[in-house]
């Protein structure tokens, strides 16, 4: 809604009312501009000097001052020439003490959020920022982690070439594409198709236009070069060293992977039936289809010296007797169990949690919904993955119940919609309070109070009771979807340490007094992405290895092309096409589309090759990491 004000005019005797608009002609040229400048903020590449960024945003805060308070406008000003002295690696303890000072009369001096809140920023970075601080002022530089790094490579967990298998696709070598991105990461389908592709979050499109699309690339490549008809790199010669894995899923398989090419022989021991841990047995067949999840895994096991073991659970007897006859043993059992709620009837007959639904699906057992209201609790992917099966498995009504709105849920954007364009209700602001249960002990209703969102607390706004009665929502079927546990008892059984119910290791992911034993993903971090677990599992892979004495190289086959000049034109980010809804809703086969030869051109021409023209040639060439 525009606000307008009124102004008094004279013009003689005469006297005029005329509304004016709060935003000037100027004001309006300025509003390109400041959308350019957001976006330049939103791209702010990872590794840069945080002393340099606090600077930038006292600078610009004191060309907002309306100049009408002295603490502000002369505040503000005078903090930043203290402020740019510090970055410059020209100030002293007693200038920096000086500029915390000033900062405290500021915020708690100013009369509007201009400098109240500029000034709380800056004190708060000074604490979070702290060993930047000391670093410029005590050693004259900033400390040794901050430099800038290509953006998606820095923010992919596990540190794929993006720019390298992009320029790959773009040559028509999606083959090649396909192992530029197996020398990080062996699972290129599982995260062509589900991953939650950080990698774009900074991407430096995004200041042109928008970021690239790189998992829509990364997907036509597979979608051109199954991962099963690639050959894998070339191996190192045997070391007779045998290593244990402890769990097949995205991080186990992947330690696997570069262990067995380093040339060590591998035994996965799985638990369950197939491989795969929760990319099977917690993510639905529509979003990640059985068949291409096969596709990685028989790529992974073309590899000579991996050995599996499913339907193969280990206890503490077991551990022990693994650890005994290994050399060195990596347990990456993720988080398998989901959490409950402390809710009057959650035990009745038709409440389950949403993993317990899913993991049955894993193996192709589909529940029959028909006819039935199913109410799924919780707002992240996994809540919205239980929503669009129970949609699938033919059920009436389908409703997802979250405490909190709808812009505080954890689920990726894409997904919350597309279960909104299936049919799913989604009921914002109303926290479960008890569960109705009929004469026969079945569910028959979840019982919500209707919340107001409130103070922010955690990085979020956290909701409390609104003054409103409860409400009932009739149910046959309840999944709660709030959350993964770890089962850690048999492992702290054989004496790995377990903190707040995680398996606890040191930033090399080895187990303090247990040699030889390391640990990493889900069970390690709590519940987190494929991305992130299979980043771990390269990292306990290197580790390992050095463990064992070795420092293995390995050859992925294949290089980047040159880089081409940049095209700098504005354009369109390329979508990944989806079936549409009223289709995709009656099956659980893949919700995705292929996208064609021009689009996927397009898209990798989008590519700036930050490797080659950014700080990926300033380095003296492609930067390594462990």
């Amino acid at each position: 809604m525009r606000v307008w004000r009124d102004a008094i005019v004279r013009t003689g005797g005469t006297v005029t009312l005329l509304s004016i608009a709060p935003n000037s002609r100027e004001d309006g040229k300025m509003e390109s501009f400041l959308k350019d400048f957001e976006r330049r903020v939103e791209t702010t590449p990872p590794g840069m000097c945080p002393i340099h960024m606090q600077l930038a945003l006292v600078e610009s805060s004191a060309a907002q001052t309306c100049g009408k308070c002295v603490p502000c406008r002369d505040g503000l000003p005078k903090l930043a020439s203290m402020l740019e002295r510090i970055a410059d690696c020209r100030s002293s303890q007693d200038e920096l003490d000086e500029a915390r000072a000033l900062a405290e009369v500021i915020r708690d001096m100013s009369d509007c959020a201009i400098g109240w809140h500029t000034a709380a920023l800056f004190l708060e970075g000074l604490d979070r920022f702290a060993d930047e601080y000391r670093s410029h002022v005590e050693k004259g530089s900033c400390a040794p982690q901050i430099e800038q790094k290509v953006p998606c490579e820095a923010l992919c967990p596990a540190h794929v070439d993006v720019p390298g298998y992009i320029a790959l696709v773009a040559e028509g070598d999606c083959a090649g594409a396909v192992n530029m991105v197996r020398k990080d990461n062996p699972f290129p389908t599982a995260c062509a198709l589900v991953c939650e592709h950080p990698c774009e979050i900074r991407c430096r499109r995004r200041i042109i236009d928008a970021p690239i699309n790189i998992r829509g690339i990364k997907k036509y490549a597979v979608d051109n070069a199954r991962c099963d008809t690639v050959p894998t790199p070339p191996q190192n010669v045997p070391t007779g060293r045998r290593i244990a894995v402890i769990g097949g899923g995205p991080g186990g398989m992947t330690c696997a992977y570069f262990a067995a090419l380093m040339g060590h022989e591998v035994t996965v021991f799985e638990a369950r039936k197939q491989l795969g841990g929760m990319m099977r047995y917690g993510i639905p067949a529509y979003r990640f289809p059985r068949e291409r999840l096969d596709e990685d895994i028989r790529g992974i096991l073309a590899v000579k010296g991996i050995h599996v073991e499913c339907g193969h659970p280990v206890d503490e007897a077991e551990m022990r007797r693994i650890a005994k006859e290994f050399d060195a043993v990596y347990v990456a059992i993720g988080a398998q169990v989901g959490k409950s709620l402390a809710l009057p009837g959650i035990e009745a007959e038709g409440v389950s949690s949403a993993v317990s639904m899913l993991e049955v699906i894993g193996d192709g057992d589909y529940p029959d919904y028909t006819g039935k209201r199913v109410v799924v609790i919780g707002g992240g992917n996994v809540a919205m993955d239980c929503a669009r099966t129970a949609v699938r498995c033919g059920a009436d009504e389908v409703s997802v119940v979250y405490r909190r709105r709808r812009e505080d849920m954890t689920a990726l954007e894409a997904e919350i919609e597309a279960a909104a364009c299936e049919g799913v209700e989604l009921m914002m602001l109303e926290a479960p309070v008890s569960i109705e249960v009929d004469e026969r002990g079945r569910c028959a209703a979840l019982v919500t109070q209707p919340q107001m969102i409130s103070h922010v607390r955690g990085g979020r706004p956290a909701p409390v009771n609104a003054s409103r009665p409860q409400n009932r929502i009739a149910a046959e079927v309840i999944l709660v979807a709030v959350g993964q546990d770890i089962v850690t008892a048999p492992f702290e059984d054989f004496g790995m340490p377990a903190q707040r119910g995680r398996l606890v290791a040191g930033d090399d992911l080895a187990v303090e007094g247990l040699p030889g034993v390391f640990v990493g993903g889900d069970c390690h971090t709590g519940p987190a992405t494929i991305i992130k677990a299979i980043g771990a599992g390269k990292v306990a892979a290197r580790n390992i290895d050095h463990y064992l004495g070795y420092t293995h190289t390995l050859d992925p086959g294949v290089t980047a092309p040159e880089a081409r000049p940049n095209d700098r034109r504005a354009t369109g980010r390329v979508n990944i096409p989806e079936r549409p809804a009223r289709e995709r809703k009656r099956d659980f086969d893949g919700v995705e589309l292929e996208i064609s030869h021009e689009e996927v051109l397009q898209e990798c021409g989008r590519c700036l090759r930050c490797d080659h023209f950014g700080c990926g040639t300033q380095k003296g060439g492609r930067i390594q990491y462990v």
